[in-house]
């Protein structure tokens, strides 16, 4: 009996903890519910918006850079979830506007439709910059792209000691993107699209940060980690790694 009560107690904290864990704040879920989404609703059952930006600690008044934003589509939730005190810069690399579609300077419309608290900037992806200190920088499916050929072979270690001078003490780097297999490192990049995780928890814990957990939202155990991302068969469904790093205070 004592040994089915201590059971009983730890699936108990054990759903308590993952019940914290995918809580979303009120805030969160308004943002996520905001009309203007309409156009994105569809991919929210496998992007899972509300998981990931409550997992990244967004709140209102924050300073946010959506690295390398698409069509705005975690803009828009980031715009509404820090609200009129709070900001979100679109950076995008200039080697990789010239290779988006759409036209990447037509975020700036964000601005325009709703989302007055963004703005878009463009710059070297060698320099990458925030305007002000910030407390997230959050990127998904973009980390693998820096050691590629089109971005100019840039060393991602670049872009991590870049962004943790452009944190504030405490500040947040979030990043999504798809699991390549166990000891590749950057070898599947340029081909697969895919990045080891080992590799990117070393790297960027080598530029300063501490690493500070990771969630499993999107992962998919069915990808076997050899397919191009584009592939039909795992398009959309791909293994997907979410860690989260912390600047310290000090």
């Amino acid at each position: 009996m004592k040994t089915l009560l201590v059971a009983a107690c730890v699936a108990v904290s054990l759903g308590a903890v993952a019940a914290a864990a995918t809580a979303i704040p009120p805030y969160l879920a308004s943002a996520v519910a905001d009309k203007g989404r309409d156009a994105d609703r569809e991919a929210d059952s496998r992007r899972h918006p509300a998981e990931l930006l409550a997992f990244s600690g967004v709140k209102p008044g924050d300073k946010v850079v959506d690295l390398i934003p698409g069509s705005g589509y975690f803009t828009k939730i980031f715009s509404k979830a820090v609200g009129p005190k709070g900001h979100v810069y679109m950076i995008w690399p200039n080697e990789y506007a010239k290779e988006a579609q759409p036209d990447p300077v037509k975020n700036a419309d964000l601005a325009k439709t709703g989302y007055p608290n963004t703005s878009v900037m463009l710059q070297p992806g060698a320099q990458f910059a925030a305007p002000e200190p910030v407390d997230l920088v959050f990127t998904v499916q973009n980390y693998h792209d820096y050691p590629d050929k089109f971005m100019g072979k840039i060393d991602p270690m670049v872009l991590n000691r870049a962004v943790f001078r452009a944190l504030k003490p405490g500040g947040t780097f979030l990043v999504v993107d798809h699991v390549a297999e166990a000891g590749s490192g950057l070898r599947d990049t340029d081909t697969l699209h895919r990045i080891d995780p080992a590799i990117v928890k070393k790297q960027v814990t080598d530029a300063g940060f501490v690493f500070d957990g990771e969630s499993d939202v999107l992962r998919n155990p069915a990808d076997d980690h050899k397919k191009l991302v584009f592939d039909k068969t795992i398009r959309g469904h791909t293994d997907q790694f979410v860690y989260k790093f912390r600047k310290p205070k000090k």
